[in-house]
């Protein structure tokens, strides 16, 4: 096990270059600032399809038909923006993270990826309808075109400002205004490389560059995402990076999670659409809801299976007083006290464990869903601080709560030896503490 740490040790470095890079900061950060908007339209997803029986009938006639035109349109206000709201935030941080006011580059990512974007629809009679941005291309299915205007903008627009290469003001000019004119040359040169990216793309390939980028890059990502291999394989990768001791949720999740809420998005359109979702036909199984409240649960390495079973088995203070005061934060999925505490970073003990078992809920989390015994999730998302149990009742009825339960089972399980050997090492420590003490 020595061995693992030193190795591990050695590719730490690379994976705190890779997690303080630019771009990727920049798309953590970015897309921090669509959490709030998904939130609050999961509220009103869940009044428009809350888990109980009958729910559906019970407001039809309380409210009449119509009740969930309401409802709808705030769903599709918040999910259906995404990828603008990304694109933004994007720029905007990338900007911010080189100490230059990020605001004009947000905005300048939001004309520039319009711009590329298709401006018209076909009606059922086949007249095209101009002045139109379907909002599949500003929801879900742009998400990765987001990505790549928001770097790209929020690069360009920082090295003209770094370099001068921008109209500068008076000093006696108030900051809104000198900051707008400033983004004038910068702006000038982001919209005419958006608007020769259109033309090059109309040109050469008669399709916008956002569906060229969806076809050819976000399709292809998004179902090697949903597959058993890519749900492993990313829970793996978050346990590592966090074992290291580096916040492999943030890395990890700030890349994949556009792309696993664009899964899910795409399960909320053909419901939406009124359509059956079918696993293994149209339905995404793995969705951002199959990480953030099922392999995930109670933190990254499930490590709430870790605290129970100290709780069940720990002889040593350490263990007692670390179960004892993780449990609370732990019910709200925030395990940091436990990481740190016992630590589980660079703890040889506790690697196999803290990589294994969310391996394994992603077996199980999978393995239900494609079974038919819980339905692939939609778009409705819950705040990650949200309960075990109840968040899975919330998202997908009580059969997901009874996974989440058999996911906690499973982990004491798995947790437990390694808990008692852990527990057997601090204990042989303080008996050893206490000795020195006394013979001192």
């Amino acid at each position: 096990m020595s061995r693992l740490e030193t190795a591990f040790e050695k590719v730490t470095p690379a994976f705190a270059r890779f997690a303080n890079a630019k771009p990727v900061l920049a798309i953590k950060d970015g897309f921090i600032l669509t959490m709030p908007m998904t939130i609050i339209g999961s509220l009103f997803l869940l009044i428009l399809a809350l888990p109980i029986p009958g729910w559906a009938n019970f407001m039809s006639g309380l409210f009449g038909a119509d009740w969930t035109l309401p409802l709808t349109q705030v769903v599709g206000a918040t999910f259906d923006i995404l990828a603008l709201i990304g694109v933004f935030g994007i720029a905007y941080s990338y900007v911010k993270n080189e100490k230059i006011e990020g605001v004009p580059a947000g905005i300048l990512a939001i004309i520039s990826f319009l711009i590329i974007t298709q401006a018209s629809v076909l009606s059922e009679s086949g007249e095209v309808v101009n002045g139109v941005v379907p909002k599949v291309w500003t929801g879900g299915q742009g998400v990765m075109a987001a990505i790549l205007v928001g770097l790209v903008v929020g690069f360009v627009y920082s090295q003209f400002i770094k370099r001068g290469i921008s109209i500068k003001m008076p000093d006696g000019v108030p900051p809104g205004v000198a900051n707008s004119f400033s983004a004038l040359v910068p702006g000038l040169a982001v919209i005419t490389l958006s608007v020769v990216t259109f033309a090059v793309f109309q040109a050469f390939a008669d399709r916008t560059f956002t569906e060229v980028i969806y076809d050819v890059l976000q399709a292809p990502i998004q179902n090697l995402t949903d597959t058993l291999a890519g749900a492993v394989l990313i829970m793996v990768l978050m346990s590592v990076m966090w074992w290291c001791g580096i916040h492999g949720a943030a890395i990890i999740m700030g890349i994949m999670g556009p792309l696993l809420t664009a899964n899910a998005l795409q399960n909320q359109a053909l419901i939406d659409s009124g359509k059956e979702l079918v696993v293994g036909e149209n339905a995404k199984i793995v969705t951002i809801q199959f990480l953030d409240v099922f392999t995930k649960l109670g933190g990254t390495g499930i490590t709430i299976g870790f605290i129970i079973a100290t709780l069940m088995v720990a002889r040593s203070a350490h263990l007692k007083q670390l179960g004892k005061l993780s449990l609370a934060p732990s019910l709200f999925n925030i395990n940091e006290p436990v990481i740190f505490g016992m630590p589980i970073v660079f703890n040889p003990v506790m690697f196999i464990p803290f990589v294994i078992v969310p391996a394994i809920a992603s077996f199980m989390v999978y393995f239900t869903i494609l079974w038919g015994w819980v339905e692939p999730f939609n778009a409705l998302q819950v705040p990650w601080t949200t309960p075990p149990i109840i968040s899975g009742f919330l998202i997908g009825g009580w059969r997901a709560a009874l996974l989440q339960i058999a996911t906690i089972a499973m982990s004491v399980a798995i947790y437990l030896p390694f808990v008692r050997m852990q527990d057997q090492i601090s204990y042989g420590e303080e008996v050893k503490a206490q000795e020195d003490q006394a013979s001192a």
